[in-house]
């Protein structure tokens, strides 16, 4: 049997051409119909057509599209419900990952001994996990202005001496009072820019927080900062069920507007003392926020917030 002539690739009579001919080697692929070498360019993103590296997104040689419209469709869909649950999901903050841990573990053994009580621990650890929560927070950056130093209720708007250890004096200082209970968010924010003048912790009792003898017998934590306007002074109290103030700050550093300092755990109460000067910007029974609610303002002509329940 003679060879093929030069140039043959598949023509002709012989063997080897009719062979091509039945497997469909070496011809063109038309439009629309995939044989085993385009599925594999496609597999490696890879056709003589393509540069290395380039993913393409229309085919036109192959007569099909990478991406269909329902794909395009649904990408910015996901992606946006992405966003949402990222936005929504809260940061815990580092002190309260044993608290967490423990609360879970602890629903992993009563479950082990009765399985409805592993579903009662979860709650109780979603709670936790909601109680630690560290959200950021947008502050108002201007030092005639006075920051609410904690998520709550305005409990107490008055003029009260400070506390002895604070070293403030023995003049009436105006007192605002935010009380946190259990489901509100118990990190702690500087009120006003400054620097830190002294910390003084002093022991007690741990009745509720919302009460006024609460400022005077409760377990406490003061902060002194040295601001534009004079020297305020910021206190943490422990409450019925907290147990534990925690204050990361320390003296001679500066603090700016809304920087976290410390934490009380399970229900408390903070204090700020303000000089001559301040006036209230929030009223009695308010919601207050860390870090972002006016409470008060300096070098300003006007008298407190009036304000109406609906």
């Amino acid at each position: 049997m003679e060879p093929p002539a030069r140039g043959d690739t598949g023509g002709g009579t012989s063997e080897a051409g009719a062979r091509k001919r039945r497997t469909g080697r070496d011809q063109p692929a038309r439009p629309g119909k995939l044989n085993r070498k385009s599925i594999t360019s496609l597999l490696l993103f890879r056709t003589p057509a393509w540069e290395p590296g380039v993913v393409p997104q229309h085919c036109p040689r192959y007569g099909f599209s990478l991406t269909s419209k329902n794909d395009n469709a649904r990408r910015p869909a996901a992606m946006s419900l992405f966003n949402t649950v990222r936005n929504t999901i809260v940061p815990v903050h580092k002190e309260g990952y044993p608290f967490v841990a423990a609360f879970f573990v602890a629903s992993l053994v009563l479950g082990w001994i009765f399985k409805p009580l592993f579903w009662i621990g979860m709650i109780f650890t979603i709670w936790c996990a909601y109680f630690f929560r560290d959200p950021e927070r947008v502050t108002p950056q201007d030092d005639d202005l006075v920051i609410s130093p904690a998520d709550g209720k305005v409990s107490a708007i008055q003029m009260v001496t400070p506390p002895a250890e604070l070293d403030l004096g023995s003049e009436p200082m105006l007192r605002i009072s935010v009380f946190m209970n259990v489901f509100n968010c118990h990190v702690n924010r500087a009120p006003m820019r400054g620097r830190i003048v002294s910390i003084n912790y002093r022991s007690g009792s741990f009745v509720n927080a919302e009460l006024d003898k609460a400022s005077e017998d409760n377990e406490r934590n003061g902060l002194v900062i040295e601001t534009r306007h004079g020297q305020i002074g910021v206190v943490q109290i422990a409450g019925l069920v907290a147990r534990r103030i925690l204050c990361w700050a320390n003296p001679n550093e500066p603090l700016d507007a809304g920087e976290r300092f410390g934490l009380i755990r399970f229900g408390s109460r903070l204090d700020v003392f303000l000089p001559a000067g301040a006036a209230p910007r929030v009223s009695l029974g308010q919601t207050a926020i860390a870090g972002e609610t006016v409470i008060a303002e300096f070098a300003s002509a006007k008298g407190p917030v009036i304000s109406r329940r609906s």
